[in-house]
Order: C-alpha cells, then structure tokens, then sequence
C-alpha cells in the first residue's frame, strides 16, 4: 500500500472512530431523534449537492424504493438505536459490540445464500467472536443494560444487512450518490421531529460534538472513503472495521474516563480474531484483484458506514 493509502487509511480510521465519543457526548442534552437529524443535515448539505454536480444522483432517483428502504436498514434507523444505548451504555462499550458487524454479516450472508459454505475456519471464527460478545457482556453489563446492548445489537445487524442489500440491488449505482440521498432522506425523516420538540439549551461543547459528528464523521469521512477505495481498492479499504473498536476504546478511556474493563481486553480481542477468520476469504494464486472501480466498491461503503 502506498504512502498516501497508509494516511488515508489512519485518518479514515481515526474519523470513523469518535463517533461513540461525540454520540455519548450529545446524547447529555439533545434526545435520539433530534441528534440524528442535526448529524444528517448538515451532511445532506454538503454531500447532495457535490453527488448532483458530478451527475450521481439521477440514477439513485430511478431506485428510490430500494434507496429507502437501504437507508432504513444502515443509517436511518441504526442511528438512532445506537444514539438511544449510549444514553445508558459507554462508548467503548458501544463499539465493541457494533464491532460484531463482520461477524453476522458472514452469517447472514450464508444463510441467505450470498457466499459459500461455512467451512472449519468460518465456523472457529464465528464461535470465538461471539465467545468475546459473551466476554463482553457477561462480564461489563448489568441486568439494567441489556435492553441497549439489545439495540446495539440491531444495530450492528442492519450494518451487516446494508452492504448486502448493496450487493444485490444496487451495486451498479454511485456510491456517493447512495451515500448523498440516504443522509438526504434520514434528516427528512427526522426533521418533524426536530420541529415539533426542538432543544431549548445546547452547550458549546455539544455544538462541537453535533458539528463533528456531521461535518467531520459523516460529511468529509464519506469523501475520504471513496478516495481510500480509489487509492487501495475496496477490500483493503474495509479493514479499518477491525480498527475503528480499538479508536473508540482509547478515546473513551481517556477523554471521558471510561474504564478500561477486562471484558473489554477480552471480549475485543476474540471480536476481532473472530472477524477476521469469519470474513477471510482465500485467493487461488492468480486470482484478479478487485478494482476499485468495481461494483463492490459500494458495498464497501456501505460496511464502513456509521460509524
């Protein structure tokens, strides 16, 4: 990988790695709903009219059923479950358990029959991944959490679920375009909300936080990405899913006290392991590489997505 695919690689892993931090933040004064919203409109924005210039959004109009209901799957909805746990749950905790994502994805990507069998190294994967969700919630969570470590949970299902739907129904569209009309709709969504209940008092450090969220993890960080596919192709670019946990943990330890716990140490460790023998995938010599002008570019944006 190149010198200028190594920085976009740390950067992007950095960006896709506060959210939980800015998410916990913002959660002290503003409600789920409303949160989703100010992070989505912003980068509606930005994001819409740069895919409009570059002629990326009439192809998305023509599939704007399936838009939808992806937009419901990856953004629309996960965001606000992940923003109503990390009311009660901390962000290291939140991304750990988001980080299941590659884990349920080669689940249901089997059961529904989009990849091959399980085999040996699949299945021990599958087995030590959710051996650390176990680590992680039997010995960090209280009975009081498990209704947000359940939300968490969806959520990381319809991260798992969004790529999918990519792949089979919308991988010959723009990604940016995708991208551009989800957020688009998403703060449509929201935005009665917003109007009906509004937040009265909104402190300077949760402006900076709601400002980050859109403009930095949303707005610039989709930008990036699709340069990051462009320099390193799509399957080294959705690596930085097994990074992303291990950014989060170490913000939230050190800029909001967190605990650094030992079903963190435990449970993140056999997450990760587990991830990559679930999702690994061998390649015959000879094998092409995949462009990063392919199709499955979009899918690597939509598993990056979120964070």
């Amino acid at each position: 990988m190149s010198r200028r695919g190594w920085l976009l690689f740390a950067v992007m892993s950095l960006i896709w790695g506060i959210p939980y931090l800015l998410i916990r933040v913002a959660v002290r004064q503003l409600s789920p709903a409303d949160l989703v919203f100010m992070r989505t409109a912003p980068a509606a924005l930005i994001l819409l009219p740069l895919a409009a210039a570059r002629g990326e959004l009439r192809p998305v109009v023509k599939r704007w059923a399936l838009v939808v209901v992806y937009t419901a799957v990856e953004i629309a909805v996960p965001w606000l479950l992940l923003t109503r746990a990390e009311k009660t749950l901390t962000s290291s905790l939140s991304s750990l358990l988001v980080a299941t994502v590659p884990l349920i994805g080669a689940a249901v990507a089997r059961v529904t029959g989009a990849t091959e069998r399980l085999g040996l190294r699949r299945l021990a994967g599958l087995g030590v991944g959710l051996a650390g969700v176990a680590a992680l919630v039997g010995i960090d969570v209280h009975g009081a959490n498990l209704g947000a470590i359940g939300e968490v949970l969806l959520v990381a299902a319809g991260y798992a679920i969004g790529p999918l739907l990519i792949s089979r129904t919308l991988s010959d569209l723009p990604p940016l375009g995708v991208v551009a009309a989800s957020v688009t709709i998403t703060a449509a969504a929201y935005a009665p909300v917003m109007a009906i209940a509004p937040p009265t008092r909104i402190s300077g450090e949760t402006v900076a936080a709601v400002a980050g969220l859109a403009l930095i993890c949303t707005a610039l960080a989709f930008v990036l990405f699709f340069i990051l596919i462009a320099e390193v192709g799509p399957v080294r670019a959705t690596v930085i899913t097994y990074v992303n946990p291990a950014v989060a943990v170490v913000l939230g330890v050190i800029l909001l006290g967190e605990p650094f716990t030992l079903g963190i140490g435990v449970g993140f460790s056999l997450v990760v392991v587990g991830s990559v023998l679930a999702t690994r995938r061998g390649q015959p010599p000879g094998a092409p590489v995949v462009s990063p002008r392919d199709p499955r570019s979009a899918e690597a944006a939509a598993s990056a997505t979120s964070r």
